[in-house]
Parts: structure tokens; C-alpha cells; sequence
């Protein structure tokens, strides 16, 4: 009985650090324990109903200019979420959904996108795709992965659409305020128009 009573104190006490650590903390401990990361998962597919009318239900968007947040790093999600509620991400629609939301709700969306699998589609241009691999290999491949497929600081290319790659690598080579990034502003300041076609249709038929 004393070690059952002790067992549910050294819980309450656990549950009450983890409730004061910042989201990243609680994201790493959430993912460290198998039936918490499930039930997270599993909340996250509910809590993320309202998302899924742009980003689709399992996070493969149902418009060419909306990213694919399916298999995206669960740390670099909860970094975004957190930059739309801020407001140092512009979008006064995604503003306004973030900030209803809840910070267990913010996790447990991330978690559940995380999870989700990636469906590449066919490049547009086969020959396009073949360039575009050398671009990405020279210029994105040292912050995005030699795979494409980001880390905690930087998002998940590979598996994304055509149209939403290339408006948003443009967006960031014109400096249109859109995208703000100095790193990336940098790295695609070269790109001519042909360059970033080439690296969307690579990057769209990556698992």
C-alpha cells in the first residue's frame, strides 16, 4: 500500500514539473514516453479537425499553395505554431486559429502531423528533377538534409507540392516580406527562375 501511495505521489510530482517545463521540454518528454506520445497522437488527430479543411486530415494539404504538414519535425511544427501566434509569422487566418488554441493542443497537433505519412508525388518534369538535385545538393542540403527532410530548426521539404515549393522559394529569393529569412534569403539570392522550377520537382518526388 505505502509503495502504491508513493508511486501515485512521485506521478502527481512528475506530472507537476513537466506542467511548469517549456513546450519543447514537454514535446521531448512526451516523445520519450511510448504511451504518452500515442495518446498525445491521438489527441491531436481531434484537436486538429479545424486544420484539416486546408492541411487535409492526415496533414496532405487539398490546395496547391497550402504545405503538406504530414511528417514534418514535431519541433519545428511547434516552433511555427508558436511564430503565428506571436505574430513574427503573417497569415491573419492561421493568427486567428493558433491562438484559441491550447498549449497541450499546440503538442499534440504537432505530434500528430509528425506521424502522419508523406506521399511524394510524380515530378512534373523528370529532366527538371535531375537539375534540381544538384541545386538542392549544393544549396540546401547542408540546413534541410541531404534527404530534404529537416530537423527541429528547419522544415521538411521532401514530399511537399509543386506550387507551394516554388512560391515559397521565390518569395524568399525576391525578399518579398512574405517570408522573412535571412538565411534563406541568401541561399536562394542565386536561383534564377529555371533554378527553383528544377528544385521543386525534385523536391516534390522525395519519400
Amino acid at each position: 500500500m505505502r509503495n502504491i501511495v508513493g508511486a501515485i505521489v512521485l506521478s502527481a510530482a512528475c506530472s507537476a514539473v513537466l506542467a511548469q517545463a517549456s513546450l519543447p521540454e514537454r514535446l521531448k518528454a512526451l516523445q520519450a514516453d511510448p504511451a504518452a506520445h500515442k495518446a498525445a497522437v491521438d489527441a491531436g488527430k481531434k484537436a486538429s479537425f479545424f486544420c484539416a479543411n486546408c492541411h487535409g486530415e492526415e496533414g496532405l494539404s487539398k490546395t496547391p499553395d497550402v504545405p503538406n504538414l504530414a511528417g514534418q519535425n514535431p519541433g519545428y511544427l511547434l516552433e511555427q505554431i508558436r511564430k503565428f501566434g506571436s505574430g513574427e509569422r503573417k497569415d491573419a487566418f492561421m493568427q486567428g486559429l493558433i491562438k484559441v488554441l491550447k498549449d497541450e493542443e499546440r503538442l499534440q497537433i504537432a505530434l500528430y502531423y509528425a506521424s502522419t505519412p508523406v506521399r511524394p508525388t510524380p515530378p512534373a518534369n523528370a529532366a527538371q528533377s535531375a537539375k534540381g538535385k544538384e541545386v538542392f545538393a549544393k544549396l540546401c542540403a547542408r540546413c534541410h538534409g541531404e534527404q530534404a527532410r529537416g530537423s527541429e530548426a528547419y522544415p521538411r521539404l521532401a514530399g511537399q507540392k509543386l506550387p507551394y515549393l516554388q512560391t515559397s522559394i521565390t518569395r524568399y529569393r525576391d525578399n518579398t516580406g512574405i517570408r522573412n529569412n535571412q538565411l534563406m534569403t541568401i541561399a536562394t539570392a542565386p536561383l534564377k527562375n529555371d533554378d527553383i522550377i528544377a528544385v521543386a520537382n525534385y523536391l516534390t518526388q522525395l519519400p
